[in-house]
């Protein structure tokens, strides 16, 4: 398990469970270092004023806040005052149901565990877990990690809890103004419904994978083994769609031919008489009856 970020407590009412927050993403990207092209030495940041080109060392460093025509001065000081009340304390709020909670205002994911063995605890934080679980409701709470103060939904997930930072509502972008152009044509709606349902699977997130970083790996293994890289030819764009129904029915097909086997096409393209079927391999049969 990651390293423990906070501990505290989560609290309602009078009950108050001990718990300790981890990170529940790990970072798996890719980062390079800065270096001098020539040298390949590393590459030192440092800060230098635009009015005298001196050197500006961090403990000179000052706040300013740009303000019409005008830049206010903020110092640490000042910054302090406005510091959000330390406490060890997850302050639940309210509980609400967890379909109500639009995704658009999740930001960072936590776990939240117990902290001990104790029997009072273990047995008070089970409880959170079983009853936001069986009633699907997620609470919502308040509280202070280093100098910021966060909005959380703490829910049931996969046996434990889960807390989730959020955005404040006035982070979101409204959407008022972005309507859409009048209704949809029944026959769309169907016909677009039909494809997702094609289309529709069980949620398993281990089907997907991260190409672009696979590629890079990939990259930097030809480099280490002193290979050349060919950037890849740039794929043309796809127009728009001209003919919206026409397109819908044509994906349909081809998403129902998908689920044949090779067999199963060969008795459809016996059906519809296409010449030279048995020689075709599967995803020719699917072309010929595209």
């Amino acid at each position: 398990m990651a390293r423990s970020l906070w501990t505290g407590s989560l609290s309602f009412g009078l009950v108050n469970v001990p718990v300790q927050l981890s990170s529940a993403v790990r970072d798996v990207g890719i980062h390079f270092r800065q270096l001098h092209a020539k040298t390949h030495r590393p590459v030192d940041v440092k800060r230098f004023c635009s009015a005298e080109d001196v050197e500006v060392q961090y403990r000179d460093v000052a706040h300013g806040y740009e303000l019409d025509d005008n830049v206010v001065i903020v110092t640490d000081e000042d910054l302090e005052t406005v510091e959000p009340r330390k406490t060890r304390t997850i302050e639940i709020e309210a509980f609400v149901p967890l379909s109500g909670v639009d995704p658009a205002y999740f930001n960072h994911p936590y776990v939240l565990l117990p902290i001990g063995d104790s029997e009072g605890t273990l047995r008070a934080y089970q409880l959170l877990v079983e009853v936001m679980a069986t009633t699907d409701r997620a609470a919502l709470g308040r509280f202070v990690m280093r100098t910021k103060e966060y909005l959380v939904l703490v829910r049931a997930r996969e046996g434990r809890l889960s807390l989730v930072t959020l955005l404040w509502h006035d982070e979101v972008r409204e959407s008022t103004g972005i309507a859409p152009a009048g209704r949809a044509k029944k026959a769309a709606v169907e016909q677009t419904v039909a494809l997702i349902e094609e289309l529709s699977v069980d949620w398993d997130p281990s089907r997907y994978e991260d190409r672009h970083r696979e590629r890079l790996a990939s990259v930097i293994e030809r480099k280490r083994k002193g290979g050349t890289v060919k950037a890849p030819k740039p794929e043309r764009e796809p127009a728009a769609t001209p003919d919206l129904m026409a397109a819908l029915e044509q994906s349909l097909a081809k998403m129902k031919l998908e689920g044949l086997s090779k067999q199963e096409l060969l008795e459809r393209a016996a059906d519809e008489d296409v010449d030279g079927r048995s020689n075709m391999s599967r995803d020719e049969l699917m072309e010929a009856l595209s």
